[in-house]
């Protein structure tokens, strides 16, 4: 039994500076790691407002072990050797724009992505459309399939799909899975078990056991992949799920594919090897994953990988220099816009030199938090004289940009913090003027089911309980 002279009040009273000492010390452990100052302002806030929940959120979601054991990135594989040999050999022949050729110059710096022409491309605007070529070209597979998806659902679309590659398995053919360990927590183990079991190998990324390893749930592989026999890829934004064909609740969801065919895969394949290596430790290399490209395209890409990992953030970075580079119009499809301010300094700086600027976002977002930041930085490019359309038809999920008729990037990466500071993502730029055209249209008919929004609705129309609900969302997006 407690002595009389200590209170239960006295108690409280000791645990109260007990978690503020904790929390003061971790908080100068967030400023000393250095972040961008914003994104340490944010931690700062939740571990000091938020008692003991603010310090659980943070050790979850906010420490930053992108520099220590995390991944062990210290090795230069024979999977990137042969990809950048190939690469280099085929930029030798390229016919690389005066305009882009500084852009195409930074990613091979900052991620050893290197440019190749010999491809040709499809854009596949539709779920159904995409899931049905995808199950055709799994079916016309003759070496391996390499299929590499966020999330990766035990429903109808799942099963199709699964079963699909179990029977190619089947038939001989090499397939490998990978899926995100948190995109696929509620898919049952036994879902992929029975993959597995039929001779696929199958492997989570980054796998999250409570209470050891909370710290890997910040890191996150948002890729979406599917190489076949080194020839032909599929990249973009769908994931395998029922709503991605019918919508779900939201009605409708939009989405875009690349269909890829060439030199253009190699730079995919290699992602995924590399991936593959991060989640099973086994080296898979060989000129069998590269295969002489098929095809008489001359379509210019570059396919840039972005990590948490490294010094550099490529595609915070490598978007930002992209916007730069476009002069007379930048058209801007993403669920989320939570932009750094690296990216919001250059749509703004375009869109105050009088480019035709234009961002859509899904009207009702999946996430009240995002929806909520996503207004404030709306209001800014508003300002700026750039035009917004909130998508109304469904859930607007694409990852879109396209400018000048020239240039287009599609991709898993949202115009956010996460994408652009904690996710392995990947995007393809293109450097073609018949593919930004055909994406522009994409954009120019999505408009038809949006409904623009107004300055004068965005900053004079809400309420004062609304803007400071936005105002504090803000505060919180970059680690949202």
């Amino acid at each position: 039994m407690l002595p009389d002279a200590i209170t239960f009040r006295e108690i409280i009273s000791c645990l109260y500076w007990l978690y503020m000492i904790v929390a003061i010390i971790t908080s100068l452990n967030v400023v000393l790691n250095n972040r961008i100052p914003i994104k340490t302002i944010a931690w700062v806030m939740v571990i000091l407002a938020l008692p003991f929940i603010g310090l659980i959120i943070y050790f979850i979601f906010g420490r930053d072990n992108r520099r220590r054991r995390l991944i062990n990135r210290r090795f230069l594989t024979q999977i990137q050797k042969k990809s950048l040999l190939i690469c280099a050999h085929s930029e030798q022949k390229l016919n690389i724009p005066e305009k882009y050729s500084r852009l195409i110059q930074f990613f091979e710096n900052i991620a050893d992505a290197y440019p190749t022409e010999k491809s040709d491309i499809e854009i596949i605007s539709d779920g159904t459309e995409f899931f049905d070529r995808l199950i055709s070209e799994i079916g016309q597979a003759k070496d391996h399939i390499h299929i590499q998806f966020y999330i990766f659902r035990d429903d109808a679309t799942g099963h199709r799909v699964r079963e699909a590659l179990m029977a190619k398995a089947e038939e001989g053919v090499e397939v490998r899975l990978l899926y995100d360990d948190v995109g696929c927590w509620t898919t049952d183990y036994e879902f992929f078990e029975e993959m597995r079991c039929a001779g696929i190998y199958v492997k989570g990324f980054l796998k999250v056991r409570f209470p050891f390893s909370p710290g890997k749930v910040n890191y996150r592989n948002h890729r979406k992949l599917v190489i076949i026999d080194g020839k032909r890829a599929f990249i973009g934004g769908m994931n395998v799920a029922d709503r991605y064909v019918d919508g779900g609740k939201w009605g409708a969801w939009r989405d875009i594919m690349l269909f890829v065919r060439g030199e253009a895969v190699y730079s995919m394949q290699t992602s995924f090897l590399v991936d593959w290596y991060f989640a099973d430790r086994s080296l898979i290399s060989g000129s069998r994953y590269y295969p002489e490209a098929e095809t008489e395209g001359r379509i210019l890409t570059q396919t840039v990988s972005s990590n948490p990992i490294g010094v550099w953030r490529e595609m915070l970075q490598g978007m930002a220099y992209a916007i730069s580079c476009s002069r007379d119009y930048l058209y801007i499809q993403t669920p989320y816009f939570m932009p750094s301010d690296y990216v919001l300094t250059a749509i703004l700086n375009l869109a105050l030199a009088g480019a035709d600027v234009r961002i859509m976002v899904p009207e009702e977002s999946d996430n009240i938090m995002t929806q909520l930041a996503s207004r404030s930085y709306l209001a800014d490019v508003m300002s700026a004289g750039a035009k917004v359309y909130l998508y109304k038809k469904g859930f607007l999920h694409s990852k879109m940009l396209v400018s000048d008729d020239s240039l287009a990037s599609i991709g898993s990466a949202n115009i956010d913090f996460r994408s652009f500071e904690c996710n392995f993502e990947i995007n393809t730029f293109v450097y073609d003027g018949n593919i930004a055209r055909q994406l522009k249209e994409i954009f120019m008919d999505d408009i038809r089911n949006c409904r623009q929004l107004t300055y004068k609705e965005l900053k004079e129309q809400r309420s004062l309980p609304q803007r400071l609900k936005e105002s504090v969302a803000r505060l919180f997006s970059p680690i949202l």
